[in-house]
């Protein structure tokens, strides 16, 4: 068994839907990662451990203020990298 973040999945899938239509955005690894981490950690995780459990936190994903909150922190994510992005320093 493994243990897994769903938040991590949902707040992936939100940014693919939202970068998909936006070209003022950098999408270079550090740029992505970064707004990844940021808005990961604004968000609550959702760890689950079971088959069951992801359904489960799946189905919650249907939920429109689930949703709602992961668009928002992805959304001021994307702006704060935009505004300063971080791809030309060193890790």
């Amino acid at each position: 068994m493994l243990i897994k973040n769903y938040m991590e999945e949902a707040v992936q899938n939100t940014m693919d839907e939202i970068l998909a239509h936006r070209e003022d955005i950098c999408k270079c690894e550090r740029c992505l990662m970064d707004i990844k981490a940021l808005a990961l950690n604004h968000l609550p995780p959702k760890y689950v451990v079971t088959r069951k459990g992801y359904v489960y936190t799946k189905v919650n994903e249907l939920i429109n203020q689930f949703r709602a909150d992961i668009t928002v922190a992805v959304t001021r994510a994307i702006r704060v990298v935009r505004e300063k992005p971080r791809h030309g320093e060193e890790a």
